[in-house]
This record gives structure tokens, sequence and C-alpha cells, in this order.
């Protein structure tokens, strides 16, 4: 069956293995490493097959995986990864991935997911881990079991409540909303008094300031304002105006009405205010025990007006000129109303109306005959409440007189509140609801208690069994116990034991070796029960790589510098030789060793070979990269040899029953070494190639360019082998004829001298 293969992977060498694979079989295939592009892809196709990179955004490929869940359920879904990575594994299972596929992605690794594949997801439907089949059924739920207790105990609670509300909650609401009545007449008062003493600020910064008292005399309405506006901008009081002693308005600034705080109108001439009696006492210079300033509410420009008048003296102390400074009551009533959250009420000392925030109440509006009389002669007394109706609500006012410098009744102030009324319990009230309350709290102490004690025992068990398990006993087991979701618990935490003891096992397999091949290799026997370490022989390809001088470069380095180098340089390294299906074997200090043709399924010779010559040509590419950062880093060169040798050996487990190394031994691996350090004479990063592995190469060696470097006696070797230099194959010259000219070598190896094959 053909399947239609959606490809996306953020490394194009590893999406390109996968395409290549899936193309040789006629599968259907596309291939993006754009997620966008692969969302289009989805819009208008329909896979069989997805393989996900997680090492794309954690938030894009999530995404694209709950499209395919949602949009193609039958896609089955396979994660891919350059390497282990638990984290995003985990929260790939979570999201019902259950196959993954770790670099390098070979023939032989694919073919193994797929079998997984199938193995996990039976006739191309995605299904669920047969252990959530394999546990018991929820009988009695445990919501049910903890919430009827407590639903019950919350109707008791709610009907005794209800109860308390209905007999006690009346009995105080009046008192309460007649305490928020007078406490909204205090701020009303306070704030009046505050109002008052800032006007007076402003009087007397006027009065004082320099050159008004000339300026008066000389009659300059012109200069006075240039004097008097500063002043009023910044004290943003809306009325200020400039008698002279006949009472005649030398200028009146009135604040525009809806402009800016700078926004004011002059006017002169004005003679209205000669008669007041707060300007008369001021031009007839009376003053009392308080003193000589006086307040009063007049008609100006912009209204009734709340003023408070003070003398202008010469620096004789002779009376210049009166100055009247104050603001509208509209304005203070809306201010009060910001501050104290009452609506306010200015009436005149017959009960008529000045100013008011209640919108509805008209100018018709009037005090009772008789109320501002009593009003005032019971200031000191009581306060008088009264009610009215405004509109649809109803209102409560509490009247107090409405005072000026400590004494001058201007008034009558009216504090007013919808009533809405606000309950507070008495003390009995308070008594007997604590009394139900802490009845309601002990039975539901009493019932929590017994619930959570029938909860958590059987939850303790899991806890204890938790402790043994993190401290190494996989053998303890929970007995499962009643039919709710406790006991599945149990179940599942048995479950979760055994597939510890198998990790456990796996685990240990692996802190034995080094290599993801040799891992999975001993994984595998395991599961089939056939685990053997001991060794075998077998024929395969060896490479070696070491720094040239390594020790001399990082003797005035410090440690961590040296590890940091050299993990820098195997990590481009590694991957590379696994690219090529070989094995790293160890590292030691600076070398590597790795073999090709064993694990993790045996390759004929010329197989192994291939491999190995091509990997060291990659890594001579990769590691003269790493050597141009390190020069942009002023860091010195890292010279790399590499030797390749083919031929027999032994692979095994090599160690003690509980340490284990699998390893190579034998005369190939030693012959590798020795011809490594034959790079040294290069002078730079090369690799020398032994005799056996040129010939094992057979037709393949067109592939690369080999020069020879003659017989060398290798230590340990009684014969001498002959040694070439490998290096990337010469690019052919075509001629027209389409036959390759330069660096062509036939079958029978002429143009590249080596001696004759041996066995």
């Amino acid at each position: 069956m053909t399947n239609r293969v959606l490809i996306i992977q953020s490394d194009l060498a590893a999406g390109q293995m996968l395409s290549d694979f899936f193309t040789q079989r006629g599968d259907q295939v596309w291939r993006t490493a754009n997620p966008a592009r692969a969302k289009e892809i989805l819009s208008h196709e329909k896979p069989t097959l997805a393989f996900i990179d997680l090492h794309l955004p954690e938030n894009i490929w999530l995404d694209i995986l709950s499209r395919i869940q949602q949009d193609f359920p039958l896609t089955r879904v396979i994660a891919t990864s350059q390497s282990p990575d638990i984290r995003l594994e985990l929260l790939a299972k979570e999201q019902g991935v259950r196959i993954f596929l770790r670099a390098p992605f070979t023939a032989a690794w694919i073919n193994n997911a797929l079998k997984k594949l199938e193995d996990t997801v039976p006739s191309g439907k995605n299904t669920a881990l047969n252990i959530s089949s394999a546990l018991p059924r929820v009988r009695v739920p445990m919501r049910i079991k903890i919430s009827l207790p407590f639903v019950l105990l919350a109707l008791a609670f709610l009907a005794s409540s209800a109860y308390l509300v209905g007999r006690y909650a009346l009995e105080s609401m009046q008192e309460r909303f007649t305490n928020q009545l007078i406490d909204a007449g205090k701020l009303s008062a306070d704030w009046m008094v505050q109002e008052e003493a800032k006007i007076l600020e402003t009087v007397r910064l006027l009065a004082h300031t320099e050159g008004v008292s000339e300026t008066i005399l000389a009659g300059n309405s012109d200069q006075l304002r240039r004097i008097a506006l500063p002043i009023a901008i910044n004290s943003q009081e809306e009325a200020i105006t400039f008698l002279d002693t006949n009472g005649v308005s030398l200028l009146s600034l009135y604040h525009h009405p809806g402009g800016t705080i700078e926004a004011y109108d002059a006017t002169r001439g004005d003679i209205r205010f000669a008669k007041l009696d707060f300007v008369q006492k001021i031009l007839t210079q009376q003053s009392d025990f308080i003193g000589d300033k006086y307040a009063g509410v007049a008609q100006s420009a912009l209204g009734e007006t709340f003023y408070i008048s003070g003398p202008i003296l010469d620096e004789k102390g002779k009376l210049c000129g009166v100055i009247l400074v104050g603001n509208t009551l509209t304005s203070l009533v809306n201010q009060m109303r910001q501050d104290t959250l009452a609506h306010i009420t200015f009436y005149n000392l017959n009960g008529g109306l000045l100013a008011s925030t209640l919108s509805t109440i008209t100018n018709d509006h009037t005090l009772e005959v008789g109320l501002p009389e009593k009003v005032i002669a019971h200031q000191d007394a009581e306060s008088t409440i009264r009610t009215f109706k405004a509109a649809s609500s109803d209102y409560s006012e509490i009247l107090a007189p409405w005072e000026a410098r400590g004494g001058d009744d201007l008034g009558l102030i009216g504090t007013s509140l919808a009533q809405n009324f606000l309950t507070r319990p008495s003390q009995v009230t308070g008594l007997q609801a604590a009394f139900v309350i802490a009845l309601a709290v002990l039975g539901t102490i009493f019932i929590g208690t017994l619930i959570a004690r029938k909860i958590t025992q059987p939850l303790s068990n899991v806890v204890n069994a938790s402790v043994q398990v993190a401290e190494g006993n996989f053998k303890i087991k929970v007995p499962p116990q009643g039919n709710d979701e406790v006991m599945v618990l149990a179940h599942a935490f048995n479950y979760m034991v055994t597939g510890l003891q198998e990790g456990h096992i796996y685990r240990d397999l692996l802190g034995r070796t080094v290599s993801p091949q040799v891992r999975e290799a001993l994984r595998k026997s395991f599961a089939k029960g056939e685990l053997r370490l001991e060794g075998h022989n077998a024929v395969a390809t060896v490479l070696m790589s070491d720094i040239r001088n390594f020790t001399t470069i990082s003797e005035k380095e410090q440690p961590t510098t040296i590890l940091a180098w050299l993990n820098e340089y195997f990590r481009e390294l590694v991957p590379i030789v696994t690219q090529h299906n070989g094995v790293v074997d160890k590292f030691e200090g600076d070398a590597l060793l790795a073999f090709f043709g064993i694990l993790p399924t045996p390759m004929p010779p010329e197989a192994s070979a291939y491999e190995a010559c091509q990997a060291a040509v990659e890594m001579l590419a990769v590691v003269e990269k790493i050597n141009e950062r390190r020069r942009a880093r002023g860091e010195p060169p890292l010279i790399t040899g590499i030797g390749i040798n083919t031929g027999s050996l032994t692979a095994g487990g090599l160690g003690t029953s509980d340490r284990l190394n699998y390893t190579i031994i034998g005369d190939t691996v030693n012959t590798t070494q020795r011809m490594e350090s034959l790079t040294r004479e290069f002078g730079e990063s090369g690799v020398a190639v032994g005799q056996f592995t040129l010939n094992a190469l057979q037709g393949r060696r067109g592939d690369f360019s080999f020069e020879p470097l003659g017989e060398h006696s290798l230590k340990g070797k009684s014969e001498l082998l002959w040694v070439y230099r490998l290096r990337p194959a010469k690019p052919r010259n075509i001629q027209k004829n389409g036959r390759s000219t330069a660096g062509e070598r036939d079958e029978t190896g002429e143009g590249i001298p080596y001696a004759p094959e041996t066995s």
C-alpha cells in the first residue's frame, strides 16, 4: 500500500534522508522545514503518515500535531529528534505520540519505527495504551462521595442563614443608614471649612502681592490683570474681583465655563458689589474678633457665587480697595459630591434652593416653612433629618447651618443619600449568627475528618510505597481496596512500579556503555532473553582521531576551558560518525575511537570501509570550520589526525560483572592507533588509511582521492604496511564524449599506486 508521507524537519539533511527512504519505496512524499508550508500542505492534502521534528519551536510542533489529530485522526505520527530529549518526548507522549525516531535516520531505524507503529496502532487507528483498558472501572466516583455530605451541610447552613436574615437583619437598617447620613453631613461641613480656608489664602495672597495697592490707586485695570491672572490660574478660583473704595469693580476675572484653566474673562465697572453687606463691612473698615475678612453669597456673571472679601491696604495701612475671591455654588456642590459621595444642596436662610447635585430638583424646591429656623436654633442639640422624593427615588437629607468665618450663617447645607439600606446586625444577632456558624463549622470539620480519613488511609499506603520505590525497592506493591478512584490509583501505581523495574534494568545497561547503538542492541537482546556480552570476532573498520600537541596547547589553560573546547569539538564530530552508521567506542582525553560494521547491524568490509572514509572526510571539513571559529576568538587551531584501518577484531563486554564497557580489541585497533600517529608528518589535519582499508573499498575507491605515503614499519608489526593519505575525490573533467579525463581511475586501479591486495 502506498503511503502519503508528510516530513516536517528543521534539519535539511535529516529531512532528505527520510524523503529518500520513502521515495525509493514509491510513497508520495511532502518534505518541508517551514511550519507555515506544513500547514498549507495539510489544508490541501491528507497524509497517512507524518514525521514531526521535536526540535521545532515547542508551540509550533504542538499546534501541527493538534491539527493532524483533529483533522486526520487516522494519520499515524512519528516524532523525530537529533538527540534524546526526555522533556520533549514526555510532552509528545502526553499528546498521544507513541513512536519516536532518533538520529541517525538510517533505513534500519526507520523500518524499526514503522514496525513499532504497526504494533502500537493496529488497523491504522489511534488507540491508547493497553494499560488504561486493564484498569478496573469506577463504580462510585469519589466526587459523589465527597460532594454529597457537603451539599447537604451547605443546604442546612443556607437555611439557617436565611432564618437569621429574616429574623434579625432588618432591625438595624435605619440605624446604619442614619449613621452613614450623619457621617456624610460632617464630611460636607468639614469640606466647606477647608474650601473657605483655601479661598481665604488666595485673598491674602492677592491683597499682599507687590504692586496691587499702587495699581488700584492708579486705576490701571490692565496692569492689575497682569498681576492677578497668574495667581488666579494657580489657585484655580472661578471669580476674582478688585473694587475701589467706592465699591466699583476695577477688574473682575471670571473663569470661562468649559474652558481651559487659563481661560478667564475680564470685565470692569460692575457696581453690584457695592451694596453687599460683606463688602460694606470692608469699605467701612469694620473688624471683629476673628479679623477683617468676611464671607457671603452674591450674584456674579457666573451665577450664585460664594465670596470671601478682604481689604487692600497701602503702605501706610490706609484702605485703597477691596478684594473678592470665590467659586460658584454649582461648582462647590459638584466638588463636594465627588469627595463625599453624597448629594449636596445649598439653601438660603429662607429655605430657597441655591444649588444642588440632584438634577431633578428645580428652583421651586424649597424647605418647609419654619424648618430653616428650627435647624439653626437646634444645631448644637440635634440633627435635623427630612425625607423627600426626587424622580423615582426616595432620599433622606440631613440639614445643617452653612456657617462662614466660624459663626455667620449664610444658609443651610443639605446632605442627602438614597434610601439603599444596609444592615448591621445587633450584638444579639451577631452572637446568634456566630453560634450557628460555629455549629456549621464543627459539623463540617467532623464530617470532613471522617471523609478525609476514609480517603487518605489508602493514599497514605501509596505514599509510603512511593517512598520505598524512591529508595530503590521495586518489589513493593499496594493492595487495591474499595471501588473508587483510590482503588484505580493503587492498580496504576502497581503498573508503574512494574515499568520502573524494567526501566531500572535498562538504566543499568545504559550505565555500562556510552553508545546509543550499543544501548539499543543490548536492550533488544535483553527483551528477547538473549543478552550475551561475551566477545565475538568480526571484520570491521576502525577510526581513531587525535588532536596534535593538545597537551602543549592546554597546559596554560584552565581545566574548565579545556573541557569546553573538547565538548565543542566532539559535539560536532560524533554526529558525523553516527550518521555514517559508526559507533563511538570511547573518548580518551582529546582522542576518539570509533568502529564501523558491527553495530547496530553488521556490514561487509566494503561498506564499513566506505562509511569510515566518508566520515573522516566530513570530519576534516568540520574541524576546519571549528578552527575558523577558534581563530576568530583568538584561540589556537585544533590540528586533527585521523587513522583508518580495516581488519579482524574482537568486540564484546570488557570489565567486571558490575561494570562493563562494550568495546573492541585486537591488532587492527592497535594498527589504527599507530597509523594515526603518522599524520604528524602532514603538518596539518589529515587522514591516514591502511592498505587493508583500500583493498576493502574495492569498486568504491574512486569516490575518494588517495595519496600513497609508501611502506611504513609500525611499532609492533613485523611486516611493512602501505599507508595512504585520504583526501576528498578530485572533480572530474568531462570531455565532449562524456568520459572523464582528469582524476579518473579504471577498475584496475591505474593512477593510484598501492600494494597488491593481501588477505
